[in-house]
């Protein structure tokens, strides 16, 4: 029996008065977080959770993300972590697939009101019965609907521990990956625990680090890499619900965080921080951070070597994917480093590079990377055929190109796909091609990615227009941005008379990132 909530039981045990969440004014100790999520387990089962049941969550880096994490796995569930981001019919859509049977979502505000977009999502999806709202008030609430307050009205820490394998589903993570729409990898207890704990030792974690989490939790790269590393191994977590580069410095200087990972996006922000009226020390930052950790997309070197000379310290990149819980390779801190490389393969992880044929290439050569061990999902949630494309002979396609130097190094070098990573993100082109193509006034379109200094690559949409139809491009985007995530939308749009195709009518996004 293993259950990745056996991480957070241990570490109450062991450190019961240490601080595990420090997020604003909320500061709750290991016993404490351990106490909540047992509640949290407690009340799921005596609304009738069984083991195996999918539990979504849509919330902020805040502390009930923990604490309803380790709750929903406590009590034999599967966590379903949704971006914060999504839109009623996208988040539909992920109840739906996800088989979801009850829904913890946050009120938000007006900016992000991730709870109107949340009823309406839980009201027209026949499959969840339960719709937890976090933060909010008896108002506007939809049938089936309870406030957490009143979710664990009477609660108490008593639950039934279920018999739980280290091969059952833990987490279903939605990645767009390759093809078509956003799919759920399974990724079982055994995959995320043994990558926590594998983090502890890539990183020389030590009781006395804080991890700094700004990274969204319910993206892998922070769930595993921070949240459940740190609180798996007694180390306190200081969160931060939004990017912002001079509340990360403060929290940094104010909390004495040894720990900061990010995606390059991020440390470009910090790198350019300027602000005359602001009270962080600087020289309090670089003495208190002792690693850094960049993912989620290529580094860029000159962003890497001003940073390492203002903040005194160095990055270390690596390389993973959803489908890999995440980490597949790194720069093993205490070892040889190098600029632009994603490292080696980390403990228990094999990678190869192989040619379309699937022959494996010779070093130097580039290929296609594939990887296998301990941290590979089990698969796509009911989709068998989109598994076996990707999960040959227990191999795991990237869809990356990678090749390697002498000395084992890997370097990420290219894409053999269409996926758009926008600051760390996977977008999808298919996805918001298919929004676009709603609108009366376009009659084809073909979203690419393009270059950006800032974010690595931004969204650009290349549209036909239906004939005596007009629109302003301005007008374009923020229809669609209406309809999508805040992070989809095409910052760019360009009109055509027609598109360049193939022989076989297929469009030639090549071209288009060439014109």
């Amino acid at each position: 029996m293993f259950n990745l909530s056996i991480g957070l039981e241990d570490a109450s045990r062991r450190f019961p008065g240490k601080e595990a969440i420090v997020c604003g004014p909320t500061r709750l100790t290991f016993k404490e977080l351990n106490d909540e999520a047992s509640k949290i387990a407690s009340s799921l089962q005596k609304h009738g959770l069984q083991k195996g049941d999918h539990v979504a969550l849509s919330c902020p880096n805040l502390h009930y993300f923990p604490m309803i994490y380790y709750g929903i796995l406590k009590a034999g569930g599967v966590v379903v972590p949704l971006s914060i981001l999504l839109k009623n019919d996208e988040i539909k859509y992920h109840l739906e697939d996800a088989d979801a049977k009850f829904y913890f979502c946050f009120e938000g505000d007006a900016q992000l009101p991730m709870g109107k977009y949340g009823r309406r999502a839980f009201d027209t999806t026949q499959s969840c019965q339960l719709l937890i709202t976090l933060d909010g008030t008896s108002n506007n609430k939809v049938e089936n609907e309870l406030t957490l307050e009143e979710f664990l009205e009477d609660s108490n820490t008593e639950y039934s521990t279920p018999q739980i394998q280290s091969d059952n589903t833990a987490v279903i993570i939605y990645t767009s990956g390759t093809t078509g729409q956003p799919k759920g990898a399974e990724l079982s207890h055994s995959n995320l625990g043994w990558n926590a704990s594998m983090c502890r030792h890539l990183f020389k974690l030590k009781e006395e680090d804080k991890a700094l989490t700004v990274l969204p939790l319910f993206h892998i790269f922070g769930q595993t890499c921070l949240m459940n590393t740190s609180i798996m191994h007694g180390i306190t977590n200081v969160i931060i619900p939004r990017f912002d580069a001079e509340l990360v410095l403060s929290a940094i200087q104010q909390e004495g965080v040894s720990i900061f990972a990010g995606v390059p996006t991020m440390y470009w922000g910090l790198l350019h921080f300027k602000n005359e009226k602001s009270t962080v020390n600087m020289e309090q930052v670089k003495a208190n951070l002792r690693l850094c950790i960049s993912g989620g997309a290529s580094l860029p070197v000159q962003v890497m070597n001003d940073f390492e000379a203002k903040f005194e310290i160095h990055i270390y990149e690596g390389y993973g994917m959803s489908e890999g819980a995440p980490v597949v390779s790194f720069n093993h801190p205490g070892l040889k480093r190098k600029s632009g490389s994603i490292g080696y393969p980390v403990w228990g992880v094999e990678v190869k590079l192989v040619d379309k044929q699937g022959v494996e290439v010779k070093q130097g050569e580039r290929g296609e990377l594939l990887y296998r061990g301990h941290n590979v999902m089990k698969g796509y949630y009911k989709r068998p055929e989109a598994t076996q494309k990707v999960l040959i002979d227990g191999w795991m396609h990237s869809g990356d190109v990678a090749r390697q130097d002498e000395e084992g190094y890997y370097y990420i070098v290219d894409r053999t796909k269409d996926v758009i990573l926008r600051g760390g993100v996977n977008i999808y082109p298919r996805e918001i091609e298919e929004v676009m193509i709603q609108h009366e006034a376009v009659s084809l379109v073909a979203v690419i990615g393009i270059h950006n200094d800032r974010l690595g690559e931004e969204i650009k949409a290349c549209v036909v227009l239906e004939d005596e139809h007009d629109i302003s491009k301005e007008d374009l985007i923020q229809w669609t941005k209406s309809k999508i995530a805040d992070y989809k939308y095409p910052r760019e749009i360009d009109f055509f008379d027609a598109l360049p195709v193939s022989a076989t009518g297929k469009i030639l996004k090549r071209a288009l990132r060439h014109n």
